[in-house]
């Protein structure tokens, strides 16, 4: 490929300036290729994209080379954690709710979009673009911020599987053994993308088949009522409705919008082979990924969606009374697990399984572990991912890769262990609760700082977010955040301890000091420029005029199509 350091830039640069930044190293290289390990994560071989000249506006074959970024991603909608919010969701507020899951999951599509054309247009994902704009202080504490993220969800993830193999073996593998299996097996499946990335990603492909399978088979098993499904997904309604729903409507938006899925998907889009310095091409990486994205998303939707109209025809306005009586009926070793009252019942993904081996036979708890453990591996590996990703950017690790990876793992699995080894598997609800309100708290960590990003034009040149996307990012943004922040106070209300409360309200001042941070800066990347102050505006940002040129990283790695 020829080079572009003949011509000047929009911004006058010269042609030394653009050839250096041109033929700068890789920000994910090695600086010392020839003695130590490439440095190589997820994209360490990039998938050449294919011309199609009969197909100019849209073309199969380019979409499936594009395929396996946006359903890898997808998988955050499809956790363990999600999927315990979808059947206590059924199960509260019966059909209700689906509305909820479906708005959360469109707004999810949209966050995606921009994190998605950030890695697409520069060339350098999310933690790797905070790293080079944000000052030495608040990016060390936004890296903090994005682990303590990474850390609730991989629990959630970790312990979901291992429930699944607890409820597979009918008890006789505990639950820290579960995630000793677990922290085992993701090691292996990590490594196979040595044998080439498309293998991985049909890895996940096969992982979401099994549980689109498995949660199928328990709503075919099941026969939802199909009118209150409908009137559920589109009447914005909630009769009757009062605080347990309120509350979990909450937690619906709180469990599909992830904060470290923004990290993720930025990322995973770097593994094709895109000419960032050509438009046309940089257009078509967006467009295909942004149709890939909804088609995967859609398919997470109807998984839980399965799940939501399981647990809702079944087991809404059911009591422990209920249950109880037929599961020991049914001579489960599991009814104990449901006091003889008439309170109204709770479950979680374990008791969740118990309950569809009470009502549909053991083959229902089965096939439930099984679709559980599917959920629970995959999301595990994408966590592991994740934290790669965010640990690489935020750090520029120069590491070589089995020590990131064994870093990465130990710093999300150790809390889990431990929270394994001394919790019963019967009695992890509260804990799902308090990392649910944790994960919440990250999400303007990685929310704002995509907004930021992909609405200047320094960095991302012709492709910065226009108007629409301006105020329409940032009342999602707001909205979102204004939600879970509901879901926050209210777990903190519940606690009803007065040193609690003091504590929570000293955290709430930083916190919420941080967040006054990003926002501010985040107002000046949408234009509010009177908010710069002058020369103030250097606080927020480091001085990198070269970001402008990010497109012409890696441009003369690619090949010519």
């Amino acid at each position: 490929m020829p080079r572009r350091g003949s011509k000047k830039d929009a911004s006058g640069e010269s042609e030394e300036v653009v050839s250096t930044i041109s033929n700068s190293m890789n920000p994910l290289q090695s600086p010392d290729a020839s003695s130590e390990e490439p440095f190589t994560t997820y994209f360490d071989s990039k998938i050449p994209i294919p011309e199609d000249e009969t197909h100019s506006c849209f073309s199969f074959r380019k979409l499936w080379a594009f395929t396996g970024p946006g359903f890898l991603m997808s998988i955050a909608y499809l956790d363990p954690g999600n999927i315990e919010s979808d059947l206590q969701s059924g199960a509260i507020a019966g059909f209700k709710l689906l509305w909820v899951l479906m708005l959360a999951t469109i707004i999810g599509l949209l966050l995606q979009r921009l994190a998605a054309r950030l890695g697409v247009v520069t060339g350098l994902h999310l933690a790797e673009v905070c790293n080079r704009q944000y000052q030495k202080v608040p990016r060390i504490i936004l890296w903090l911020m994005v682990e303590l993220a990474i850390i609730g969800s991989d629990m959630q993830e970790v312990i979901g599987s291992a429930i699944a193999m607890n409820l597979l073996s009918v008890g006789k593998i505990p639950l820290w053994g579960g995630v000793l299996i677990t922290i085992a097996d993701t090691f292996v499946f990590l490594f196979l993308d040595k044998y080439g990335l498309r293998k991985l990603e049909a890895l996940f492909g096969f992982l979401i088949t099994i549980m689109a399978l498995t949660f199928g088979y328990e709503y075919v098993t099941v026969k939802p009522d199909q009118g209150n499904l409908l009137k559920g997904l589109f009447v914005p309604y909630c009769q009757n409705c009062g605080t347990p729903q309120l509350e979990q409507a909450v937690g619906i938006v709180g469990a599909v919008i992830m904060p470290h899925n923004m990290y993720l998907h930025s990322a995973l889009v770097k593994s094709r082979q895109v000419n960032r310095t050509n438009k046309r091409e940089v257009q078509e990486a967006n467009k295909y990924f942004f149709i890939e994205s909804c088609i995967a998303l859609f398919v997470s939707f109807i998984i839980n969606i399965f799940v939501v109209s399981v647990f809702a025809e079944a087991f809404f306005e059911k009591t422990n009374e209920n249950v109880s009586a037929v599961c020991t009926n049914a001579s489960s070793p599991h009814s104990s697990l449901f006091p003889n009252n008439n309170k109204t019942l709770e479950v979680d993904i374990y008791k969740g399984g118990v309950v569809l081996g009470c009502y549909f036979g053991p083959a229902a708890l089965y096939i439930w572990a099984i679709g559980i453990l599917a959920a629970g591996q995959s999301s595990t590996m994408t966590g592991t991912y994740s934290g790669q990703f965010v640990m690489e950017g935020f750090l520029n690790l120069r590491w070589s890769r089995f020590a990131r990876v064994l870093l990465t793992r130990s710093i999300a699995i150790t809390p889990t262990l431990l929270v394994a080894i001394f919790q019963d598997v019967e009695h992890l609800t509260g804990m799902n609760d308090f990392l649910n309100v944790l994960m919440s708290l990250q999400l303007p960590f990685a929310l704002i700082p995509v907004l930021t990003f992909t609405s200047l034009p320094s960095v991302m040149n012709d492709f910065a977010n226009g108007l629409f996307w301006k105020i329409g990012g940032g009342v999602v943004i707001l909205v979102v955040c204004s939600i879970n922040m509901y879901f926050v106070v209210a777990y903190v209300m519940a606690l009803n301890h007065m040193a609690l409360y003091i504590g929570a309200a000293i955290l709430s001042v930083i916190y919420l000091s941080f967040v006054a941070y990003l926002t501010w800066l985040c107002l000046i990347a949408l234009g509010v420029s009177f908010l710069a102050c002058g020369k103030t505006y250097h606080l927020g940002f480091a001085a990198h005029p070269e970001l402008f040129l990010l497109n012409n990283v890696d441009a003369d790695s690619v090949v010519t199509r």
